[in-house]
């Protein structure tokens, strides 16, 4: 294992201390938890967004508390869950009256874990908690049945929900109008990663799978969970065209829709390759008459180093336009 980290058992300590140390005019903790991030600045009447997971996923989840986005955060370790309390802490100090609204992904530790802190707030301290969920993942599961609770796992694509429900939020919307337009966020994007190497929990100290090193696995998960398939590293027109294949049959997406791509390399891929992959969506896109409104690129949701990237597709409307353009700062997002 090459890190250039301290103790192992410092790993989440240690990070933290650095992204308070670095931006003081944004983040802040409560309780002298420092897994429990705030927005320094509160906005009274406003609906509290807050969100969480485990640790390894920089800048998910705390990297976007912050002006226009989030209000809280909770991180557990390194691909663990928060627990219950520590959640509940952080509702407690976003709570502006307005109450608050969970979002974060679909994943089972997680869900025990919220709910059971959207309970507490409501019983202990008459606080609306409100939850929608990112399950973004294409190749995680098919779509889910009318009726019925998603299984795909959540993945880069939920930053899209916080851009549109913190531009809500910020917009002194209701909690029931947040909820809803980030329940419309969710349903409107998809999301497909490719991995080509694996990545090292540090308390591990050893690599989580193997793979070759001239093999790629389309469809991976961002904790290295099972994709569609593994083969030999084809080129990157090859493995763009399969992945946006997939991801726009699946809303489906059609000829004259406008979305937004998020491009998001998963921790250790050159910017390099990610634009050598927007030159391919574009082409794709534009062959398929689906119209790109807006491009990100860079490292949004990562699984520590590994190796691969994914793309999100947001279908946009115009109010999912407006919100989406809505100016955003925060320690890894500005806009």
């Amino acid at each position: 294992m090459k890190k250039i980290i301290n103790d192992p058992k410092n790993y989440i300590k240690e990070m933290l201390e650095g992204i308070y140390i670095a931006h003081p005019d944004k983040v802040a903790y409560v309780n002298d938890d420092l897994q429990c991030l705030i927005n320094v600045h509160n906005k009274e009447g406003k609906v509290g967004i807050a969100t969480g997971g485990g640790s390894g996923h920089l800048p998910l989840f705390l990297g976007y508390v912050g002006d226009g986005m989030l209000d809280g955060c909770c991180v557990g370790d390194v691909f663990q869950s928060p627990s219950a309390e520590q959640m509940l802490a952080v509702t407690k100090h976003i709570d502006q009256g307005a109450g608050v609204l969970y979002i974060y992904g679909n994943y089972n530790g997680d869900i025990f874990n919220f709910d059971m802190a959207a309970e507490m707030a409501d019983f202990e301290y008459d606080i609306r908690v409100e939850t929608v969920l990112g399950a973004d993942d294409v190749a995680s599961a098919g779509p889910k049945k009318e009726g019925d609770k998603s299984t795909r796992r959540g993945v880069a694509g939920i930053v899209f929900v916080y851009k549109c429900a913190g531009a809500a939020a910020n917009r002194m919307m209701t909690l029931d109008e947040v909820k809803r337009i980030a329940e419309k966020a969710s349903h409107n994007v998809r999301t497909m990663g490719v991995a080509l190497t694996p990545c090292v929990v540090p308390r591990v100290g050893k690599a989580g799978f193997e793979i070759g090193l001239d093999e790629m696995e389309i469809g991976m998960g961002i904790h290295g969970e099972t994709g569609i398939r593994r083969g030999k590293i084809e080129s990157a027109d090859q493995i763009i065209d399969e992945m946006l294949d997939k991801i726009v049959a699946d809303l489906p997406y059609a000829e004259g829709d406008e979305v937004a791509v998020l491009v998001n390399g998963l921790g250790a891929t050159p910017l390099d390759e990610q634009y050598i992959a927007v030159r391919r969506i574009q082409e794709n896109l534009t062959s398929k008459g689906i119209k790109v409104h807006r491009y990100y690129v860079g490292e949004f949701a990562t699984a520590l180093e590994m190796a691969g990237l994914s793309i999100s597709l947001l279908e946009l409307d115009e109010e999912l336009k407006e919100l989406l353009d809505d100016p955003a700062d925060t320690p890894f997002f500005k806009q």
